[in-house]
């Protein structure tokens, strides 16, 4: 099945087929989500046959929209594609945009829709094996903590959102270090 996402040609947003979009370097509209309980994000590792960044921690859940889906749509559709999450609300919190090597000849240079959704409680997360081999959830300042230490573990993009856009993700209380 080929997957058409909107890239920006010859400066124009026009359906592009995703791996091309990756192989070429294609500017090219992405959502991401984090999913928030109290302190703790659930993040996920990428299944081993993600054709980039497998068996690499990512946040609760990345992608591209479809040609014909909103960023909203899209957030809502993967949550449940990848993680099993039914009728989850994200709530929009700021566009960004970045570029890194994936590996394999591949870039992202993607214009991202951040979505946060909060939760009272850990939802019953059902991850799709050829989406996600693992997931977690790990304290904010402990996955900072982590990204610091072993940034080889985690996606690029990922380590750019922790590094360069947190205070547009997260909360203040979140981004606050403990003390005592």
């Amino acid at each position: 099945m080929t997957i058409m996402i909107p890239a920006w040609v010859n400066g124009e947003i026009k359906p592009v087929e995703k791996l091309e979009a990756h192989v070429k370097g294609l500017r090219h509209k992405a959502v991401s989500v984090f999913m928030v309980c109290g302190q703790d994000i659930l993040i996920q590792k990428r299944a081993l046959c993600k054709y980039h960044t497998p068996g690499l921690w990512a946040n609760t859940c990345c992608t591209h929209p479809n040609w014909d889906e909103t960023a909203e749509e899209c957030a809502i559709r993967r949550m449940e594609d990848e993680l099993g999450l039914e009728q989850t609300q994200p709530v929009y919190r700021d566009t960004v945009e970045y570029r890194a090597d994936v590996g394999n000849g591949l870039i992202e240079h993607e214009v991202v829709d951040l979505f946060v959704i909060h939760v009272h409680e850990r939802p019953n997360v059902r991850p799709n094996p050829s989406e996600v081999m693992d997931y977690r959830w790990i304290d904010y300042h402990d996955l900072r903590a982590e990204v610091t230490r072993w940034p080889e573990r985690f996606t690029p993009w990922l380590l750019i959102y922790i590094e360069k856009y947190a205070d547009r993700i997260f909360n203040d209380e979140m981004l606050r270090i403990s003390v005592g």
